[in-house]
This record gives structure tokens, sequence and C-alpha cells, in this order.
């Protein structure tokens, strides 16, 4: 979740806001900039507002899965990891679907890069009953599918598992055993796929708004985070 961004242009209150490394967007015109952001479907493919491919298109998004690996780079360990794209229409109930192979309590690590031009800030929650959160979750929907500047992640740290719907509203699945999320995604249709390519792997540009961000601090407040530098939970 630590793609670089900024504004790349003033905008009212209530527009969308796109937000970019510097790339081929910045050499577009506003209204194609705006054609391109109404594009919400490719091939079967349905996007959220958060996010859009590159302006060539150069990763068409489609559904699916593949297998991969986290490296701690301060130790060299590895972790295995399920990342997957799912289209709009299912990937909410998808997300609710892989936090119930957590566990009855988990700790929510909430991300915002809001204000921020090369980080995000982490706002922490430890145990909370994965009913209450999952409530919490489906009544702000709207910010965690439609905001490209809000991310979370729900961590069991007894069982060492995770799952993230991150910024690009890719879903990633951390730690071992992976096969209950693999079973999870497989029943909602999102198939493996060794050679799928996802739109974070290559220039895309992300959209938020003053509305999403009013929201997103709705959210943060019903979800009792707090800012903390490091959380007692700690990682893993």
């Amino acid at each position: 979740m630590g793609f670089l961004k900024r504004i790349l242009r003033p905008t009212t209150q209530d527009d969308a806001i796109p937000t970019s490394a510097p790339g081929s967007f910045e050499r577009l015109s506003d209204e194609e900039l705006q054609v391109h952001m109404g594009i919400k479907t490719y091939g079967m493919f349905e996007l959220t507002d958060a996010i859009r491919p590159s302006y060539d298109v150069q990763i068409s998004p489609r559904q699916g899965f593949r297998y991969d690996k986290y490296v701690d780079e301060s130790n060299g360990s590895t972790t295995p990891v399920i990342m997957a794209a799912a289209s709009k229409p299912i990937l909410m109930d998808v997300f609710l679907d892989l936090i119930d192979q957590l566990g009855s309590v988990v700790d929510v690590v909430l991300e915002t890069s809001h204000h921020s031009s090369s980080q995000h800030e982490d706002l922490y929650r430890e145990h909370i009953d994965v009913p209450v959160l999952k409530s919490i979750l489906m009544e702000f929907e709207d910010v965690l599918l439609n905001d490209g500047c809000t991310g979370i992640a729900i961590i069991n740290t007894a069982k060492q598992q995770e799952v993230q719907l991150d910024e690009h509203k890719l879903l990633i699945a951390y730690g071992t055993p992976l096969d209950g999320f693999r079973q999870t995604l497989i029943n909602s249709d999102v198939y493996p796929d060794d050679s799928i390519k996802f739109v974070t792997e290559a220039e895309h540009v992300h959209s938020s708004s003053e509305r999403l961000y009013d929201k997103f601090q709705q959210f943060k407040t019903r979800l009792g985070v707090e800012d903390e530098h490091e959380p007692e939970c700690g990682a893993w």
C-alpha cells in the first residue's frame, strides 16, 4: 500500500481527486483524464471508483488470483501470500468471507494516505469481535471500495494470518496455511491464474474526494482506531 501519490490537478471540493506518480497521466488534457476515469469496465471486470489502469491500459484488469511471497527485509524470512482481484459486484462479499477464515477475534490496521505525498499512516485497533467488525465494514462499504486512499488489514496474530483490502482494491491473504483462503476465492468464482497481472504492476492512478475523506473520518471513529507508530500486537 506504499504507492506514491500526489494530486495531479486542483479540483472543486466534491470532485474526485486523481492521484498518481508522474507519468503519462500528466500529458492528458482534463477532458481525456475525465473520460479515462469514467471507464469502469474492462471486459467482464468492473473496477471500483478507487483506481484506474494506465491511460494506454498496459495491464487490463481481470478476475483471478496467484500465489506470491512476502520477504521480510529485516531478517530474510518469507511468508506465503495469495494476491487476488475480484470484480466490484462481488468484491466486498469475498473480502468478508476471507475474514471469516481468521477466527472470532481479530486486530485491525486502517491505512490512509489522504494527506501524504509519499507514505501512508497506520491506525490500529486491537481485539474486535468479527461480527461487530463486519457490521462496521458493511456500513462503510462505500469508503472501502471507492476511496483510493484507504486500505485495511485484518490480522490474527495467534494464527499469524492476515487479510488485506488494499488501496488498489486488491485482496491479499498472508500466512500458513492458505488453503481456506484459496477455497473461499474459488467458491466466489475467483480462480487461480499464474499469468495474472495486477494494475499495481504498471502505471495507474488512484482517486479520492472530500466526500470520501469525510466518510473515512466517520469510519475511523466507528472502528475506534488509534494512531500509533508501533502497535502493541507487534509485527509477525
